[in-house]
């Protein structure tokens, strides 16, 4: 299962289907790299499925060429998923973030809460390193690994 949180300073995580992290990276900075580091763990025999984070293409105060890139970068990932024949599946972070019961973001300064989902990740992942870059991806690859054992988004 791999889960991505989209963005240059998002990251990728494969998550065995036991639950068990396999890998995580922070995003590939080129799109050769991107699209090597999805064909190493998701061709040859490997089957995934991809949990995407949905996310909007602009945030209040980001410049027009901030925009611009990031959602040229977002349809790069999305690219590379389609190439590779990875079937894809957007979940919003509302939606992989309650899965969680964390509260509500909203309760919490940016900065707590990033850290609330570095811990969880942590609690749930012993065993790797976890950074504020791959917290997320980590999440969102085990989320869809329980979404797919109970039949889907």
């Amino acid at each position: 299962m791999l889960g991505i949180d989209p963005g240059m300073s998002g990251g990728i995580a494969v998550v065995g289907m036991d639950g068990i992290a396999v890998d995580v990276a922070v995003m590939p900075a080129t799109m050769q790299d991107l699209l090597d580091y999805l064909r190493s763990w998701c061709v040859g025999g490997n089957t995934c499925v991809c949990y995407l984070e949905k996310v909007g293409y602009g945030m209040p105060g980001q410049s027009s060429k901030a925009t611009a890139t990031f959602s040229r970068h977002c349809g790069h990932l999305e690219m590379a998923l389609l190439s590779l024949g990875i079937p894809t599946y957007e979940v919003t972070p509302q939606k992989w973030m309650k899965h969680y019961q964390l509260g509500r973001s909203s309760d919490f300064s940016k900065g707590e809460w990033k850290n609330r989902l570095k811990s969880k990740a942590q609690q749930l992942f012993p065993r790797e390193k976890v950074t504020l870059k791959v917290a997320d991806a980590l999440l969102i690859a085990l989320y869809g690994v329980r979404q797919e054992k109970v039949g889907g988004v």
